[in-house]
């Protein structure tokens, strides 16, 4: 089991492997340094996906963030970029009281050539001494979600929790855990986290994970102008949600409101996250807006909705989320988007099934059919931006995921298809997809938009 503070992680846009696995790199690189004293010139080489992607993604600026002493948690957003443009016009880094030549243009290079032997996302950082002599070298794989391993590491690596009273790590020995207790899917999990924390402190977290996602939707339902970036996309969540406010007034209205405020509400979230706002990878970034639309369905759509019935649902999604990165991926640049939006997707199903009374054999069945109809989707964004088709799709995830929730609350429980099976193909599926279609802009639809 992978702990919910691991799933959830607070960070800034736009990507959790891309940015916020980075920033964390960068500053666990320095933090194991034995001096910072004797260094004179750092180096940092991106490969792979985080190469092709680098600027689009803000690699770069959250590699200078990390090297800055700065946190995916607590990073102001505002003053992200000012800290960026300082270290980028006077070429010089603070290690604390030394201070040492670093040109982002330079000492951070993009290598598109070389080919990463474990992970696409791999980043290498080497520290020189003034006579150039190499002081220190560390290699980390972002390997989705925000999550970072040692490249020497990665292989075989585990990011699951020590033995716990009911530990699980697969969909079936979860289902035996609550045959076994007696008890739902929530309470499993919540168990197992209190093994290493009071529950109190559990509750905390998750309700400022709410929080925060409620205040990303109604920063994002207020922001207006162009969204960062080449292609010049203007946000568009402020007009629809005057648009759909206008609509709520007049008696006829169409029968599908609801789903263009589910669709708005991720929206929202994945605009602030463009924008490099704060958000909640959930389970990556890229995918952030899924979880709160469903959540915030759940609160504003749902009779008896209630503030325990959010908490369940996230101890839920975070049940599932870990199944798929323990036996999976959450990684676009390794499986694609549907170990993304897909896994949100899911996970969001399966929350909203716990949060509305559904059994552990319902919940199961409906986070298989959130992954099933997802499967094969790749990560093409044009420009190497968090932006299209990626806003639009964080609105059909979390319009899948109700979808998937009814459609399991209808039945028994019973299907053919268990979610093991679909983890499983998803990852098979996703080791069989051509390196073009896993973020690194090289295919579908990052090639053939034409850019004007």
């Amino acid at each position: 089991m992978i702990s919910l503070f691991d799933l959830f992680k607070i960070g800034i846009g736009p990507s959790s492997s891309h940015t916020v696995g980075p920033m964390r790199a960068a500053r666990r690189f320095l933090q194991h340094l034995e001096t910072q004293a004797a260094i004179e010139r750092l180096q940092v080489t991106l490969y792979g996906s985080l190469a092709w992607t680098a600027s689009g993604h803000a690699t770069d600026k959250a590699v200078i963030l990390g090297l800055a002493g700065e946190t995916p948690e607590t990073i102001d957003p505002d003053a992200a970029n000012r800290i960026v443009e300082n270290v980028t016009a006077h070429r010089r880094l603070s290690l604390g009281d030394h201070s040492l030549s670093f040109d982002p243009a330079t000492d951070i290079v993009l290598d598109k050539v070389s080919v990463p032997p474990v992970h696409p996302n791999t980043l290498q950082f080497e520290a020189f001494s003034s006579d150039g002599s190499l002081i220190a070298q560390s290699r980390f794989c972002s390997v989705g979600g925000g999550f970072i391993v040692p490249e020497v590491h990665t292989e075989g690596a585990s990011y699951a929790l020590p033995d716990m009273p009911l530990d699980f790590s697969s969909g079936q020995e979860l289902l035996n855990r609550t045959t076994e207790s007696g008890l739902d899917i929530s309470q499993v999990v919540l168990i197992n986290e209190s093994a290493l924390r009071p529950v109190h402190q559990i509750e905390t977290y998750l309700d400022k994970i709410i929080d925060i996602m409620m205040a990303c939707i109604e920063r994002g339902l207020c922001e207006t102008g162009t969204l960062p970036g080449r292609l010049k996309v203007n946000r568009r969540a402020a007009k629809l949600h005057q648009r759909l406010t206008e609509r709520s007034l007049q008696n006829d209205r169409p029968a599908h409101e609801v789903m263009d405020w589910v669709s708005l509400f991720a929206i929202a979230v994945n605009e602030e996250n463009a924008a490099g706002g704060r958000v909640v990878t959930a389970p990556t970034n890229g995918a952030a807006g899924v979880i709160p639309a469903v959540l915030r369905y759940y609160r504003d759509f749902c009779p008896g909705s209630s503030q325990q019935g959010m908490r369940d649902f996230l101890l839920t999604a975070a049940a599932i989320g870990g199944l798929f990165k323990l036996n999976a991926s959450i990684s676009g640049a390794e499986v694609g988007c549907q170990g993304e939006v897909g896994v949100a997707s899911s996970m969001a199903a399966a929350g909203l099934a716990a949060a509305l009374g559904a059994n552990p054999l319902q919940i199961e069945n409906a986070a298989e059919i959130g992954m099933e109809h997802h499967l094969g989707m790749t990560c093409d964004p044009v420009a190497g931006l968090v932006q299209i088709p990626c806003i639009e799709r964080n609105a059909f995830g979390a319009i899948k995921a109700i979808n998937a929730a009814s459609l399991a609350m209808h039945g028994d429980g019973a299907h053919h298809v268990s979610l093991d099976q679909v983890i499983r193909t998803m990852a098979e599926t996703g080791r069989d997809m051509n390196h073009r279609y896993k973020e690194t802009s090289l295919g579908g639809l990052a090639v053939n938009f034409p850019e004007c």
